[in-house]
Formats: C-alpha cells, structure tokens, sequence
C-alpha cells in the first residue's frame, strides 16, 4: 500500500461535519423572514415540491434516504440500465420517425447520423406498397426498423420480410421490431384492437427464425398523450406487456420467447429527473413481473421526446426541450431514443428541423460525453429515492388495471380513460394557473411572431383516448385573437396605466404584459386610454402607490371610455376595478372571459 506524505493540506479538516438539524434551522431561520413559521420537518416540508403521483421532492437528500439496491448495470432488477456496457458503445440508437415515405429524407437522415428508422405505415402513413420505395438503399443489415402500422401489422411485416429475403437479408442480421400493439391500437382508436392470432403467429416466427427481430411494442405514448401521469404511463405499460405475455404463451410460445418478443416505448419529457426515475423503474418493475413469470429478463426501451409538452407557439423553444429530454432518456438508460422534430406540432418537419432532431442525439453523445457513463444518475440520493417512489406508484396503479380485469377491460369499461382524465384536470388547473408555465406561451409569448410553415402531417388515429397538449387552452385564446386579427386588421387591445416611477410600476406592468400576451392580446403602454384603441384597461404600480391613487385613476379610465378595470396585485377594495391579475390566478379563465367582452369570437 503507497502511503502519501502529509502536504498539510486536509480536505475540509478544518471544518465539523454539519448535522440535518443545523441545516433545518438555517431553513427555519429563512421561512421566519418571509413570514412563515415552521420549524423541524415542517420547515423542510415548506420547501418540498409536490409532483404527480402524490410524490413530492424534498429540498434535501441525504444518505439516510435509504432505497432497495438497485444491483448492477445489466442484472436484476435491472434499474441500472438493462445492459452490462450501458450506452457505452456508441451511444443509445438514434431512432427518427418518418410518417411518409420520402425516401430522399430516410437515406439523408441515416447518412447523418440515424442509427434506425421509425415507419408509421398503413393508412395513415406509409403505404405498405411503397415501403420497398422508402428503404430503397437502405442497408437493412445495418439499420434496425421499427414499423408502427396500426391494424395493418399482418400486412406491413409480411411486406418487411419479404424485403429481408429479396435482398439477400440473413435472418440473424434483421433487426428492430414488426410493431404490432392491438391494446395500443385500441386505445388510438375505441376499437377493440385486432385478432391477436396473427400477431402470435408473427412472434412465434420472429423467435424462431428472426432472433433480432422483436414483434410486439407496448407503447404507452397513448396513455401519456391523454394525460396521464408518469406512475399511470408505468402502469398501463405494464398491464398490456402482462396481457401480451398471457396471450403469448397460451399460443404456445415458451415464457422466455414471449418476454424476448416485447420492446416498450416511453415518453421523455423536460422534466429531467422525473424521466430518469420513471425508465430505471420501469426497468424495475417489469423485472419484477418476468421474475414472477418464471423467466427473469429485462426490458428494452424506445424513449420518444413527449408530444404533450411540444408547443405550437415559439415552436423554437421545442429544441430545448427535446434536448433536456434526451439527455434525460439517454441518462435513464434507453436503448433507441426519438427526437421530435422541434415543428412537430405544425407539420411534417422540413429538412433543417430533421437535422437538429437528429444532432440534438449526436451531440449528447459525441460532444457531451454522456455515453462514457454507466447509469450516471446512479448513486444520487434523489434519483434513487425517486426511482423507488415511482416504482411503487406505478406498481399501484397496475394493481388497479389488473383489478379491474386487465388492460383490456379497462379499456372497454372506460375506467382508464377517466383515470386520465382526472389527472390531466388537475395538471390543466395548474396551467392555467401558469403554476406549470410554458415559455413562449404562457410566458413571454410574442405577439408579432410568424410560424413556420409546414405541410400537414399524416392524420393521425382518433376516436378512442385523447391526445393534450399542454399549451391547448392557450392555443385556443391565441387563436381567436388571430381570426380577429385577420378580419379586422388588428388584434384586441388592453391599456395598461403604469402610475408612479418605474421602479414602482416595472414588475407588475411586465407581469400584465406577459399574462394578456398569453392570450393574444395586445397590451398599450404611455399616451392616453383614449387614442389606444383599447376598450379595457389594467393599473400597474406598487401597493402602496394603488392605495394613493388606483381609484381616482380607476374613475379617469372609466370616464374616458374603459368599459372593465383590471388590477395587477392580490385582490383589495379599490373603487372603480372590477378584477385583478396576481401569481396563480387562474390565467385562462381570465383570458377568455376578457375576449369575450371584446367580442373576440
């Protein structure tokens, strides 16, 4: 053993080791100043977030935040990633959606980076005739593929295979997956699915003669796409994989062949940890349920970048988002992982959002070094802990599918959909609120912003659970403030009074600007209420500053013409203001009432 010599230079020696009490009274110490007493737990408590699920996040973790072991990377209960090496080599799989078969576009996107190809195919994409078009030179030995055909899986693999043999394809070296997903299906669409006996057929094929090829995708984007919470995505992922299993293995395939034919898709969002937690618990829980089953195994995953949280308006802002949740889905330990093109929500993407779909992957992982790491999350205190708190909720959650029949009995009945909706009601409130705020839509919105143009997507399968939008209340207001703009000329306008020097009246008039903004109307600042065009008018300033003058400024407005007076700060008594913007109003429900007094259809 080397013994290094004494340099005099003892890391943190002249410093005692702080205590969790010392730090929760200079916690109580800092609430006291904003008001609040609270002391011990409860002052820690005041700090805490809530999150969905009923979890919250503590402002501090410490060793004593104690979680199950989360055992080694590519060994149950696999939380540490479902492979040994990780991303390592190379990278996650750079998988890019293509709902058309342009095939100029495939063979530039896998010429630059894309590892694999995501065919949406049917009718509602690719025509399964055309899909030779779309590979033509493509590498099928090299580039996995994953189909997404809806009810026309029987038709789209057999179209697969048979592109496989023509090009001299060895079985062993086909790659990806035939898609099929009847439960996903019938979530998209209310109806029942499709007969699962093809579908059985498909995987006892695969595992007989296709080893690389997997039949079957649980895709729980329809259950995020409804609204539903990271725990019920757990879930509902989990109910269908079992209802796959069952239906597997009664026709005949072994449990092993049945687990290897199953690969699960997922949602990342921006919200970081939240995506991180909720793949290494997947990853948990469906260890859980193939060790019950008799052939432990772990699960293979396909993250896309969350179309809920993609914006219509300031769609640029999408870029950053897709790259938190890339980040998050490479650092959670997906296998192939999907970027949204930033105008994914406009259109079909053009060649420039394609490329920064595909460089946001290369860049994460070529420049930003996030492959070098095995499960670089493991080992935080936090993400631990959230990990275990995810697992257990959406352990529960897939108790109450399962109590319920299944997950296609809960389908049937309609339950799950009012799971969903429950949940997203609660997340819309807070949006609404702007207690969830979206850049570029509920905050700092421009008004003058053209979007870009795209040519419409493919439609996409409706009539069974719903697909949200976190900005679709705001997109509504936004929108009728356009149709008003278009037939008349110019959008509805508010006057905002500013009293008082700018150091009184700055925040509350950015504050007001912002929130009418939200719902496309236009705010006028300096000259006077009557040369503004506006036809409702909103004080800014201090309070102090409200209590010498809102209600004579109040009674000037009303006098020249302003037919409601708006006041930005908490709710008082003053004469004259019919309403009042703070924090935590609820932002839509104000909009919309202030465009329908201006006869904003």
């Amino acid at each position: 053993m080397t013994v290094l010599p004494d340099d005099g230079l003892s890391l943190a020696a002249e410093f005692p080791d702080a205590t969790h009490e010392q730090w929760q009274r200079l916690v109580e110490g800092v609430l006291r100043k904003s008001g609040k007493e609270a002391s011990g737990t409860a002052a820690e408590d005041a700090l805490s977030t809530s999150l969905e699920d009923g979890l919250r996040a503590r402002p501090l973790y410490t060793a004593d935040d104690s979680a199950p072991e989360p055992g080694l990377p590519g060994f149950a209960p696999f939380v540490r990633g479902g492979r040994a090496e990780g991303n390592t080599l190379g990278g996650w799989d750079v998988r890019q959606q293509h709902t058309t078969g342009d095939n100029a576009a495939v063979l530039g996107d896998l010429e630059n980076g894309v590892t694999s190809l995501w065919l949406v195919t049917g009718e509602r994409g690719i025509p399964v005739a055309s899909l030779g078009a779309t590979l033509d030179g493509v590498y099928l030995d090299l580039a996995p593929i994953a189909l997404d055909a809806g009810s026309e899986v029987e038709p789209a693999a057999a179209e697969l295979l048979r592109l496989y043999e023509e090009r001299g394809i060895a079985p062993e070296a086909a790659r990806g997956t035939l898609g099929a997903d009847p439960l996903g299906f019938a979530a998209r669409t209310g109806n029942e699915g499709f007969p699962f006996a093809p579908v059985a057929a498909l995987a006892r094929r695969c595992a007989e003669e296709y080893p690389g090829l997997r039949a079957l995708t649980v895709d729980a984007l329809p259950y995020h796409e409804a609204g539903g919470s990271a725990a019920q995505e757990l879930g509902a992922s989990l109910a269908t994989g079992v209802a796959y299993l069952r239906e597997l293995t009664e026709a005949g395939l072994s449990v092993e062949q049945a687990v290897g034919q199953l690969e699960f898709r997922y949602a990342a969002t921006a919200d970081q940890f939240l995506t991180i937690a909720k793949l290494r618990a997947a990853r948990r829980l469906w260890a859980r349920v193939t060790e019950v089953c008799g052939a432990p195994g772990g699960q293979t995953q396909h993250a896309v970048t969350s179309p809920v949280m993609m914006s219509r308006r300031d769609p640029w802002v999408n870029m950053l988002r897709t790259t938190v949740a890339t980040l998050a889905a490479g650092v959670g330990g997906a296998e192939s992982v999907t970027v949204l093109p930033f105008d994914h929500a406009l259109g079909l993407p053009d060649a420039f959002a394609r490329r920064i779909a595909r460089n946001t992957s290369t860049i994460l992982v070529e420049e930003s070094h996030l492959s070098r790491v095995i499960d670089p999350a493991g080992g935080s205190w936090y993400v631990e802990r959230l990990t275990d708190e995810l697992a257990h909720a959406g352990w529960e959650f897939f108790q109450h599918i399962e109590q319920q029949g299944g997950q296609a009995a809960a389908l049937r009945s309609g339950s799950l959909r009012e799971d969903l909706a429950a949940t997203w009601a609660t997340r819309s409130a807070k949006l609404a609120k702007r207690r969830e705020p979206i850049t570029g839509v509920s905050e700092f919105p421009n008004l003058a912003e053209r979007l870009p143009e795209r040519a419409p997507a493919p439609t996409a399968p409706s009539g069974g659970l719903p697909r949200v939008r976190r900005d679709e209340a705001y997109e509504e207001l936004r929108a009728r403030s356009d149709a008003h703009l278009a037939a008349t000329g110019s959008r509805p306008r508010i006057f905002l009074a500013a009293l008082g020097p700018a150091a009184a009246h700055t925040a509350r008039l950015t504050f007001a600007s912002n929130l009418f903004q939200a719902g496309g109307i236009e705010p006028v600042t300096g000259g006077e209420f009557a040369g503004s065009g506006a036809t409702e008018a909103c004080l800014c300033s201090s309070d102090a500053l409200y209590e010498e003058q809102a209600a004579s400024v109040a009674g000037e407005l009303r006098a020249a013409g302003a037919g409601h007076v708006f006041l930005a700060g908490r709710p008082g008594q003053y004469s004259g203001v019919d309403a009042y913007v703070f924090a935590g109003c609820d932002a839509v429900a104000v909009l919309s009432a202030t465009l329908d007094r201006m006869g904003v259809s």
